[in-house]
């Protein structure tokens, strides 16, 4: 039978057949490829240098270990400035594991999809292919050596310090502070090993700078303080003025303060002397510093019309603690050991060519006279000197005018004798009786002119000089209308409510005082009226004590009997036919006890049934 197939077909049953047969030998090849290397590593494949073609993994395990010991032979060296610590890798955690890495390599090939294992298989059998040495890091083990090293490299950060022991200022230098950063020096240590090789890691050290790294100045300027006494003068420093004041070198090391304070570049140390002992220094030598301005005095002349100079005017001073303090530490800073106080000086109203015409003083306005017949000699002397206080004294217009503020300290430095003056519940002797005789005075002349009182206290009880008239009587109509100051506690205030100056003057006889008002008469007038006593109460029963001071059969009478009373005062004053002020004055005047004291021992006291006309002497 003839061949009838075209000359096409047969080329493509050919081609096909040979198609086949390649197929079927490459199966074949690849079979033959996957039993030979059945367990093995597939050829070409390497780790590293190390070719591991053919081997199983346990043969590439024993090989990779023969070859690559670097964790163990391996040096590293950790450095800190001058410091060098040595250590191989496996010391700081650095492994190698040589099954692992076998089975990386036993791997390549035999992971993924068939067409990804046959291609891996031909690139390795064609080009060959090597992985990378995979090596193990324990960072426990590594953060554990560096803490150790750290512990010869770590130091606080200190700030600097200065203080004082004795007069010694002693300086503690700061130091920056350092500290191993583990976790960067742990990277650094990966990124070399990796690499399987020696190598010189410098250890990554954060460092803290102190705040006040220096304070040598600040010593100096404090040891310059204390280099010398110090000494605050008075401005001037003329014979007779107050101070000088010195501070030893022990009382102002004592004082040196060092003070840390914020700047804009951080902080810094101040040196200085506490502001609050100098303060304390400075509070108490002030008040005998301290001098206010006063007025001139003077005296209206009755003939001219004029006034007449009878005291110069006085500035005023007060030490200025605050830039006086600031003044010293500024001075002392600078080295210097001589400082003056700092003083402010105030200027008087009324200087000593003041003119009556200028002040509107043109005439006596009011005058007024109590008397005092048979005060003690201690009692005249205290009234002179307290009147002579206000002597020549200028009042300004709209001013509440205090008499305590006046009178001052009333002690026997200032010229003051022990008179009689009440004391709670008893009459005793006390520096300053009989002062009352001239706050009385004041009252009753500010009454009669028609000032407003603002403050006023009557007696505890009556007293006799108070109702005296002249040439020793007494009148009854004074009751209610005495005054009382006892500094600084109690006071006698009023005001002058006029457009004008107000001059006063005193005037102290044998047994009277005269206080006159001079200034320019408003046109007002006082009416008043009283009550008289009224309510008036028994004394009490006498009190007997016994003084061991006395001697037996001595009898002192230290009190007199006085009755109680009410009494009221009213006052009316009138400018143009208008009341312009209305007072009223009640005074509650409480029955007074006699007392009297007698020695130890004396016959008849106390007595069993007093004389009411003589308490003190026996039945």
């Amino acid at each position: 039978m003839r061949n009838t197939l075209h000359p096409l077909q047969r080329l493509l049953i050919i081609f096909i057949g040979g198609m086949a047969l390649f197929i079927f030998a490459l199966v074949l090849l690849i079979v033959s490829f996957q039993i030979n290397y059945s367990g093995r590593i597939y050829p070409g494949v390497s780790v590293g240098r190390i070719d591991l073609s053919g081997r199983t993994t346990a043969e590439a395990a024993l090989t990779l270990a023969t070859h690559y010991n670097y964790p163990h032979n391996g040096q590293l060296l950790f450095k800190d400035r001058d410091q060098l610590w040595s250590a191989s890798p496996v010391e700081v955690g650095v492994m190698f594991d040589p099954v692992m890495n076998a089975h990386q390599a036993y791997s390549l090939g035999r992971t993924g999809s068939i067409s990804d294992r046959l291609g891996d298989q031909f690139q390795t059998w064609y080009h060959g292919f090597s992985l990378p040495i995979r090596m193990t890091f324990d960072q426990r083990i590594a953060r554990h050596y560096l803490e150790t090293v750290a512990t010869q490299v770590d130091i606080p950060t200190i700030e600097a310090s200065l203080y004082v022991e004795g007069l010694d200022v002693v300086v503690q230098p700061g130091q920056i502070g350092r500290r191993v950063d583990i976790p960067t020096t742990i990277m650094a240590i990966e990124a070399v090993t990796q690499s399987m090789i020696d190598g010189e890691i410098a250890l990554v050290v954060d460092e803290d700078p102190p705040v006040i790294m220096d304070v040598n100045e600040q010593a100096q300027v404090a040891r310059e303080i204390i280099s010398a006494p110090l000494i605050v003068n008075f401005p001037g420093g003329g014979e007779g003025d107050p101070g000088p004041w010195s501070f030893a070198r022990e009382d102002l090391a004592g004082m040196l303060v060092i003070e840390r304070v914020t700047t804009p570049e951080g902080a810094e140390y101040k040196v200085g002397l506490s502001n609050e002992r100098l303060r304390r220094f400075l509070n108490e030598i002030a008040p005998d510093l301290q001098k206010n301005a006063e007025n001139a005095r003077f005296i209206f002349n009755d003939d001219t019309h004029q006034l007449d100079l009878i005291q110069p005017a006085a500035y005023g001073q007060f030490v200025d603690i605050e830039t006086t303090i600031q003044k010293i530490n500024s001075q002392v800073m600078a080295g210097e050991h001589t400082v003056s106080l700092d003083m402010e000086y105030s200027s008087p109203q009324v200087s000593d060519d003041a003119t009556a015409e200028a002040l509107g003083i043109t005439e006596l306005v009011n005058s007024h006279t109590t008397y005092y017949y048979g005060s003690s000699s201690s009692r005249r002397q205290n009234i002179a000197t307290a009147a002579a206080q206000f002597h020549g004294l200028l009042i300004p217009p709209g001013e509440t005018f205090s008499m305590a503020s006046v009178l001052g300290d009333i002690s026997l430095d200032t010229g003051y004798a022990e008179a009689w003056i009440i004391f709670g519940d008893r009459t005793i002797k006390g520096v300053g009786g009989g002062v009352c005789q001239v706050s009385t005075t004041l009252f009753r002349t500010v009454f009669f002119g028609g000032f407003p009182i603002v403050e006023r206290y009557p007696h505890a009880y009556r007293v006799y000089y108070y109702e005296q008239t002249y040439g020793g009587g007494h009148d009854a109509k004074w009751a209610g209308l005495d005054a009382t100051v006892y500094v600084p506690l109690v006071d006698f205030k009023f005001k002058n409510d006029t457009d004008y100056w107000l001059l006063m003057e005193t005037y102290v006889g044998g047994s009277y005082l005269t206080w006159k008002f001079y200034s320019t008469s408003d046109g007002r007038s006082v009416d008043w009226s009283t009550t008289g006593l009224t309510d008036k109460q028994d004394p009490p029963e006498p009190r007997y004590e016994e003084n061991a001071e006395l001697d037996e059969g001595e009898i002192k009478q230290v009190d007199w009997p006085v009755e109680g009373a009410v009494v009221t005062v009213n006052r009316d004053v009138w400018r143009d036919g208008q009341i312009i002020d209305e007072d009223n004055f009640q005074t509650y005047y409480i029955p007074w006890r006699a007392v009297c004291e007698y020695g130890p021992g004396t016959d008849g006291m106390p007595p069993g049934d007093p004389n009411p006309d003589n308490p003190c002497r026996p039945d």
